[in-house]
């Protein structure tokens, strides 16, 4: 493997690379069967894991100064880590454990470098207990024929998952050919082999939004990895709801579908007990953080969740712009994504949590 500078380019001997693209955004591209693409990224990546790894443990201990809440934590992980490998698919149980041998064991204290990195998987999954600390609040949204400039599907998402500056600093974009299934690429941080966003090469998209449900008793599947299973297998909006209805995840989402074999675009809503499909009579789709299938309007969790976040604000907002810039094309839908305004185009101020943006 050949070193890699701060704006450099390194390969591995398999093949797999990494660079760094000028606007600052890494990129990995990696392939072949589950060991040789983890071991290869892990080689490749070994310094921007131990980075990510490094502020992720420091953040999380300056965000929950409480070492009550901390203790509930740690409960929470080693319930949510109980017999783990029974809920994630074998060929990414492999690729995770190769990887992980290029970890630091600075931090095993915490973990075996596997343990760990299987529990970062649920980092997304752990940003839902933290919910009073407002990390997560994602906003996306899809559009086609009529809603569109020249009727192709198009989606945006903001994904807004923080835990700090320093975390965010090393994005991630990975171009995957594994050895079954289909290649794709997809958004995340270093060391990750989860999927947040992404498309894959039959044109199916995939976005997670957080929602709020019951948590389960009994250990689950990462979000994250359920998000890559759909995108490595799934072709069409049928194939991937029928990955997402077989699996049992640990905590409640909205997966943003769109296909382009379908031409147009879905939610399915998941928490731990039941899926849901989303599709709405119209050719367009919004998504925020609460459901909008019929069967989850009485749902006392969903209805907590629109009465005491900004989601409801976000949707309306989202709705208000996407109505303005129709039809949509790539640069009006980054303006809507971009929006830090808020209902009736209102100045709520600079980092509102109701903004878009």
């Amino acid at each position: 493997m050949t070193p890699c500078g701060p704006r450099g380019f390194a390969w591995a001997g398999g093949g797999s690379t990494l660079r760094r693209h000028p606007t600052g955004v890494w990129e990995l591209t990696t392939g072949g069967d589950p060991v040789v693409r983890g071991a290869e990224s892990g080689a490749l990546l070994r310094d921007l894991m131990y980075y990510q790894e490094k502020v992720f443990i420091d953040q999380i201990r300056r965000i929950v100064p409480s070492e009550s809440y901390l203790r509930f934590l740690r409960i929470l992980i080693i319930v949510f880590n109980r017999d783990m490998a029974t809920c994630i698919l074998e060929e990414l149980r492999r690729e995770i454990a190769a990887q992980a041998r290029f970890c630091t064991h600075e931090f095993d204290a915490v973990g075996t470098p596997y343990e760990r990195q299987i529990n970062y998987h649920a980092a997304h999954d752990i940003g839902h207990a933290l919910q009073e600390y407002m990390l997560v609040g994602c906003s996306s949204f899809a559009a086609w024929d009529t809603q569109t400039a020249d009727s192709t599907l198009l989606v945006g998402r903001n994904f807004d998952f923080w835990v700090g500056d320093d975390f965010a600093r090393n994005k991630l974009v990975t171009f995957c050919r594994p050895e079954k299934g289909y290649s794709f690429a997809s958004v995340g941080w270093t060391g990750m082999c989860g999927v947040l966003s992404g498309m894959n090469t039959e044109g199916l998209t995939i976005t997670l939004n957080a929602a709020k449900g019951p948590l389960p008793v009994r250990v689950a599947t990462p979000i994250s990895l359920l998000a890559r299973t759909i995108l490595q297998y799934a072709a069409t909006i049928d194939e991937a709801l029928a990955i997402t209805d077989t699996t049992r995840t640990f905590v409640s989402e909205s997966l943003l579908i769109a296909s382009a074999h379908d031409r147009r675009a879905v939610i399915i809503e998941k928490t731990s007990r039941r899926t849901e499909l989303y599709s709405p009579d119209a050719e367009r789709i919004r998504c925020t953080n609460h459901y909008q299938a019929d069967a989850f309007i009485d749902d006392p969790y969903n209805q907590e969740n629109i009465a005491t976040t900004d989601s409801r604000y976000r949707f309306e907002r989202l709705g208000e712009l996407m109505d303005s810039l129709r039809p949509l094309n790539p640069v009006r839908a980054a303006a809507v994504l971009r929006d830090r305004r808020g209902v009736g185009d209102t100045d709520i101020g600079l980092t509102n949590e109701k903004s878009v943006n």
